[in-house]
Order: structure tokens, then sequence, then C-alpha cells
């Protein structure tokens, strides 16, 4: 299947119900059972990534199937090895492309016992819950830190508690302290001093809790308004003050004409006139997902750019660096990567190959949501267009409600 999508209007307003935080969701639940709470968890997301957990922790199977979501994996890898029992966790055939090892092999140094059931360090896996003993474990602070998140999450539960020594340069710092400040709602003590994370063993306290809404899918809106001449944007839900890291994005658009105010019921975006930086540098060690947005963006505004700290991009759904690559090569910009973890682009235009360009996803919803938007400079056409429903389902239907027009091919 394929979409195409144009927007003829240059001016932005609208209201946006935006989906729930799946990096909220996703953690809340596996908190959530942790301490054997009787409440449930509200406003989660009904992206594929949260309805994949929520379907594990609702069933009473012994073999899942996480399909595309890496979250759901590593999350549930750590849950897994300490409830009693033999579990099998598999998933697509790019999961299985998806490296687990140092994961694993920090688990079965705590008493896990966890084995491979096709290639060494990858899905799908063999877990038999045991009894786990904590210790201070080093790891290298650039891996994901879904794999540190899974860990810390767990720590509570282990006999013992566990320290965390993180070497090197930590990568996705954001999502780390993302995960430490919903532990430490449902009532956990930590301490993070220098790259040691100390946690002692001890209970969750059971709690109320709602999730906000995604600052990761709030990017998107924010792209737009910056691809348009002006306009007022109100995104349901978001809080500029939450402890979703890529909240951020705030303060970048700025550079664009976007300023943003929070109300009682959500944050309103609002661009006057055109505006945006003649060259952007950024860095995103801490926001790895808003790096096609901003590429994207920066591609349709002819902003030469230089980022750094994409490190995690090759490991994602797709790598996400090769695929900005060639996808933005069909606009004619031609994306270098001078070092690894970084991509570089001049200014400089060759000739498009088409006059439609024909957006590739990868399976990676990022993709699908990142390039919709360029339908604001001319018609694009998205393959497979569905990858959006991993965590914003609802995507297309917000862009009709502000103008675009949509057809499947």
């Amino acid at each position: 299947m394929r979409y195409i999508l144009s927007r003829p209007n240059s001016v932005l307003n609208s209201t946006i119900d935006l989906p729930a935080s799946k990096s909220i969701s996703n953690r809340a639940l596996i908190i959530n059972a942790l301490s054997y709470s009787p409440f449930e968890i509200e406003n989660l997301s009904d992206s594929d990534d949260t309805r994949v957990m929520w379907q594990i922790f609702s069933s009473n199977d012994h073999v899942f199937n996480v399909g595309h979501a890496g979250t759901a994996m590593r999350f549930m890898t750590a849950f897994l090895a300490r409830i009693a029992g033999e579990w099998t966790l598999t998933g697509s055939e790019r999961m299985k492309q998806r490296p687990i090892g140092i994961l694993v092999s920090a688990l079965n140094s705590l008493g896990a016992k966890i084995e491979y059931m096709e290639k060494e360090g990858y899905p799908p896996l063999k877990i038999l819950g045991s009894h786990l003993k904590g210790k201070l474990l080093e790891l290298d602070g650039s891996v994901s830190s879904q794999y540190i998140s899974a860990l810390l999450m767990i720590a509570p539960a282990v006999e013992g508690g566990l320290t965390l020594r993180l070497n090197n340069r930590i990568t996705s710092r954001s999502y780390i302290e993302l995960t430490l400040k919903l532990m430490n709602r449902f009532g956990i003590r930590y301490d993070w001093n220098g790259n040691d994370i100390q946690i002692a063993e001890q209970s969750y306290r059971p709690v109320r809790y709602r999730v906000e809404a995604d600052w990761s899918g709030a990017s998107y809106w924010y792209q737009m308004l910056a691809l348009a001449d002006c306009g007022e944007l109100e995104l349901l839900n978001l809080q500029l003050s939450s402890p979703q890291g890529d909240c951020v994005a705030a303060d970048w658009f700025t550079q664009f004409g976007i300023q943003s105010s929070e109300t009682g019921t959500g944050v309103v975006l609002k661009k006057m006139k055109p505006s945006h930086p003649g060259f952007l540098k950024l860095d995103f060690l801490e926001n790895p997902d808003l790096a096609q947005t901003m590429a994207v963006l920066c591609i349709l505004q002819r902003i030469p750019f230089h980022f750094t700290g994409l490190e995690t991009l090759k490991i994602k759904e797709t790598d996400r660096i090769v695929a900005l690559q060639r996808e933005l090569a069909k606009f004619g910009a031609l994306i270098r990567e001078p070092r690894p973890g970084e991509l570089q682009w001049d200014g400089n235009f060759t000739e498009p190959k088409t006059d439609i360009p024909v957006i590739s996803t990868y399976h990676d919803h990022r993709m699908a949501l990142a390039f919709a938007p360029a339908a604001m400079y001319g018609q694009v056409i998205i393959d497979d267009p569905l990858v959006v429903t991993k965590s914003y389902p609802g995507y297309y239907d917000d862009l009709r409600r502000v103008g675009f027009e949509i057809a499947e091919l």
C-alpha cells in the first residue's frame, strides 16, 4: 500500500489530541506489574508497541511474539528473567537482527537462565525465570538506553539490589532519567552519583498513574508549523515540564519562529511569520528520536546542518543513518556521514530522481512520520504508510483534519 499526500494551504491552525507517550506507557506497564498494583494505568498509548506489552501481561501463554517492538523485547526479557516459568520471546525478522546480547549477558550474570534459540546474541530467546542476585554491573554507557532501563526497573526486585556503572559517554541519558523518575513515582529510591546508579532492594508502591501525551509525536507538529507560513496549534495533554527528553523540541524550534506556552489542557504553538536559522548544529545524544524530524525539515528549508550523537540510530527499527541518506537523496540532497554517529549536509542539491518522491519506510514508523510533512512543500508518496501504528495510529486522520489531502495508491 502507498499513500500520496499533499497540502495546498500554507497556514496551519488546529487542535490536536496527541497519542499518549509510548515510552512512558511501556515503562509504566512494567513498573505497575512489579508493584502488584490493583490499579490500571490510565490513558495508555494505543500504539502497536504498547498493545504488544499489554497483551503479554494479559496472556496466559508462555510464547510471546513482539513483532517489531524493540522496547517490548528488551523490557520483557528482563521482566521475565525473574518470573517463575519457561518463556519464549521472539519477534519479526528485523527483530531477530537487532542485538540483545549485552542485556542477556548482564541478566545471566545476575543468575538468569536465558538461551539463544537461533543466532548467538540475537532473539528469539528461551527464558527460564530464576531468582536473581544483585551485584555491581559495568556497562558501556553508549549502548541502548533500553538495556539500561530494563535492568533498572527490575533492580528493586533483585536480591540485594543492583548498582549499574555506566562507563564512557552515556547516550540517551534522558530516557534513563525518565525511567528513574517513573520508578520514583512508584516509591523507589535511587542514587545516581557520577556514572554509578545504585538501587537498593525495596518494594514498589502501587499508585494511580495517568500517561501524558507523547513529545516525539508532538515533534512532527512542530515540524509542520515550521514549514507553514504561520499558524497556531494546540497539542492536548502535553506538558512543557515533561519528564520526556524530547520536550527539548520546544526550545529547538524557537529558532524556527515557534513559541510554546502551556495551558490547562496542553501546549499552544504559535508562529507569526516564516523564520529559520542559516545553519543548524544539534547534538542528538539525548534525543535520537528527533533526528529524522530535524533532518527532513532542514532539507525542505534548505538549511545546512551538522548533527552529532546519532550512534544508536543504526540499531533502531532500521539503520536510520542509511535510511535518511537514501530517502533524502530523492529530494536531491546528498547527506554525508563524516564520522560514525554524525550526519552533515552542505546545503547543495543535485537533481531529484523523481518529481514526486516515493519514500521507503523500512518498517520504521519514524520514517513515515517525519517525511509525511514534506507534503506541505509538494506531493510526496509514502510506501507502507500504516507503519505509523507502531507509535501514532491516528496520524493520518490528524493530517486530514488540518487539510492534508491523502489518497491510497
